[in-house]
């Protein structure tokens, strides 16, 4: 008799469950759903009662990747998501569907492919967080018939064919370089104003020029090297020296007006002194002939 008591109380006290505060438990009464219960203490009543399943109410994370997806370019294209989801209405999740995990998780593999399929491969790449919306929007109301509500989607990876990445990186290059170009560019013409406005600058303003000409001096002997600078000796007290820069042109210049001038002085002096010799000759003539008349008139 003792034992029999033991075992109907055994039984009786199988009933009670204890719930977590994130878990429900749908009741089913001969077949038929009674209601939800949790979370706590509860008895469900042995033999004639069961719980078929207890649903978590936490949000839960699922990856999965779609693989060998084209996009609208026809790009095949391997992407990498996460999905995260919850449970909104549990007595869905049991009447509704017979998996609800596995239902939420197909529909999210689905709905990507078709997301991808309508978005171009750079718009893949670029948006991300907006194609991650379309997905989350799309999946949220197909899962809604089975009470989970999904909160976000995001894409982690997008992975390419290797030939496509070589091409993307020369292609990366070559902007990288064309803009490298510009901007040189773009330096040399701010330079090239720049030095006109200086020069017209020390072009009004001679002490200027100077100041800055003893300063690029200065900045060289700073450099710490040990540079020669030769400056030319008849360098004024600041300033470019004369030979410098055009200066060696016009004395160039000087020296064959010299050349010239010294040239055309010994033209002169030589037909000065051919004509003096002319005339002493003359002169000579002269006197020999007056001698023979003087002595042939005695």
């Amino acid at each position: 008799m003792a034992f029999l008591v033991i075992i109907v109380l055994a039984i009786l006290l199988s009933g009670i469950k204890i719930l977590n505060e994130w878990e429900r438990a749908p009741v089913l009464t001969l077949g038929r759903y009674a209601g939800m219960k949790g979370p706590g203490i509860i008895y469900v009543t042995p033999f004639i009662s069961r719980i078929p399943m207890r649903i978590s109410t936490r949000l839960q994370t699922y990856s999965f990747m779609v693989e060998q997806t084209l996009t609208k370019d026809n790009v095949p294209v391997d992407v990498d998501a996460v999905m995260y989801s919850m449970v909104a209405d549990p007595e869905k999740c049991v009447l509704k569907a017979e998996n609800y995990i596995d239902a939420t998780r197909y529909a999210s593999q689905t709905t990507l492919r078709e997301v991808i399929g309508q978005t171009m491969f750079d718009e893949l790449l670029a948006e991300r967080e907006k194609v991650g919306e379309i997905a989350r929007r799309i999946i949220d109301e197909k899962t809604e018939a089975w009470g989970v509500k999904v909160t976000s989607v995001e894409v982690r990876d997008i992975k390419i064919p290797s030939a496509l990445q070589d091409a993307m990186s020369r292609q990366a290059q070559a902007e990288r370089e064309r803009r490298a170009r510009v901007t040189l560019a773009l330096a040399e013409v701010q330079a090239a104003e720049k030095m006109v406005d200086a020069a017209n600058l020390y072009k009004g303003n001679e002490k200027a020029f100077q100041l800055r000409w003893m300063n690029m001096l200065y900045e060289l002997g700073l450099q710490g090297r040990g540079p020669l600078i030769i400056i030319p000796a008849n360098i004024p007290s600041a300033g470019v020296s004369t030979i410098g820069l055009l200066g060696v042109e016009d004395l160039t210049g000087e020296k064959k007006e010299k050349k010239e001038k010294g040239i055309s002085e010994e033209a002169k002096g030589e037909g000065r002194s051919g004509g003096r010799r002319r005339g002493g000759r003359g002169t000579e003539g002269k006197t020999g002939d007056e001698g023979s008349e003087g002595k042939a008139e005695p």
